[in-house]
């Protein structure tokens, strides 16, 4: 599959999407978002990939949207390309695979949208963060309102929107909006040797993990305990239970066949 501005590639188990217009930091423009589109399509089609990594070409995971795209938007372009950029992330967020994001530089406006919506966010030491658009006179588009509040609090969440401060990795850290920092020329192997960790494992069961999670991040615990037993109940009917609690017994390595 050829694109223009993203390249997509396979490494065994896993799938490697870079965001590649270095030149414009990776910004997002309609373009881009439709080849993301086809992108993940292709991945969610793709049955021998079980782990999915994003990241971005040069200095920028992605620097935002395309300002220049979006300067002489009227109100229902606006609305429209919002509804591409929410359309494409939640595609993203909901598929059975688990994302991970290798934030290699600017995550900015919504680049910082697209790290929140994979699974997992790995931060090179020189990742920066923030939610700019107040200065700009809009708001996040692409989930930014409801995505770093369920991940950072409320009151953080506010705080960066407001005022569009832009925090480092460290800090990024510290409130939660990334699982840990690495040195950057370690980033690519450790997320790396993450994805194929997840991959090794009951692929059926990580897709139904993942459900579940965010199924119940959106629900009372009592109806997300009542969809886990669900879930946990559907994992005695595949080959993959059987194969990983028998090769438990019998102290021998597992041979999951994504059944």
């Amino acid at each position: 599959m050829e694109f223009k501005n993203i390249t997509f590639v396979k490494e065994g188990k896993i799938g490697i999407v870079t965001l590649n217009r270095p030149k414009a930091l990776n910004a997002l423009n309609s373009e881009t978002l439709r080849e993301l589109d086809s992108a993940f399509d292709a991945l969610h089609a793709d049955k021998e990939i079980l782990a999915v990594i994003i990241t971005g070409e040069g200095k920028a995971f992605v620097a935002g949207a395309d300002i220049s795209e979006m300067k002489d938007l009227n109100t229902i372009e606006g609305r429209e390309f919002g509804i591409l950029g929410n359309k494409v992330f939640r595609k993203l967020e909901n598929m059975g695979k688990p994302i991970i994001a290798a934030i290699n530089g600017f995550a900015l406006g919504g680049g910082c949208e697209l790290s929140m919506a994979c699974d997992i966010r790995i931060a090179s030491a020189k990742a920066k963060f923030g939610q700019p658009e107040s200065g700009l006179g809009i708001t996040p588009g692409f989930g930014g309102t409801q995505r770093l509040p369920r991940l950072v609090g409320e009151g953080m969440a506010k705080e960066l929107i407001f005022t569009g401060k832009i925090v480092d990795a460290k800090e990024a850290l510290r409130i939660g909006l990334v699982n840990r920092v690495v040195e950057p020329e370690q980033l690519m192997d450790e997320v790396k040797a993450l994805a194929n960790t997840i991959a090794a494992q009951a692929p059926i069961a990580v897709k139904l993990c993942k459900t579940a999670i965010n199924r119940g991040m959106q629900c009372d615990i009592d109806t997300g305990i009542a969809y886990e037993a669900e879930v946990f109940g559907q994992c005695f009917s595949t080959d993959d239970q059987k194969e990983g609690m028998t090769a438990f017994i019998e102290k021998r390595d597992k041979s999951f066949k994504n059944s």
